[in-house]
């Protein structure tokens, strides 16, 4: 997507110092009462992602708070479905959604480390997919 048809949000999320490496951590930028965005820091790479499973539209991966990676940091597991995805790409590696994606966010890291996701024109987070029940 064109960065004319993006912006950052307002709020910093956290600040990249605050992330330590090999862990993931949920986020609630729309104050919706649970996390609906998490982001895994590898190194000086972030990679974020939507928090639903794309194997049922609905479900959020982690069963507690931040509990996003395997037991040994290398993949992103859904603790519902026991689907394992790649960090880097968001793919589905085993499980019942093989092949299937994660929906990634876009973020903006400052120089001075502040990050932020980037919203699309429709004030939805870009990468996050349309859910209907």
């Amino acid at each position: 997507m064109s960065a004319d048809k993006r912006r950052p949000l307002t709020d910093v999320v956290c600040r990249l110092s605050d992330l330590e490496d090999g862990k993931a951590y949920g986020f609630d930028p729309f104050k919706r009462g649970r996390d609906t965005v998490f982001v895994v820091r590898r190194g000086n790479k972030v990679y974020a992602y939507v928090d639903i499973c794309p194997h049922y539209g609905s479900t959020p991966l982690p069963w507690k708070k931040n509990a996003y990676l395997t037991g040994d940091a290398q993949h992103i597991l859904c603790s519902a479905h026991g689907a394992i995805f790649d960090i880097e790409t968001g793919v589905c590696v085993l499980g019942p959604c093989l092949g299937q994606s994660l929906s990634p966010v876009e973020i903006a890291i400052s120089y001075e480390g502040d990050i932020r996701f980037f919203l699309g024109a429709d004030d939805k987070l870009i990468g996050e997919p349309v859910v209907t029940n």
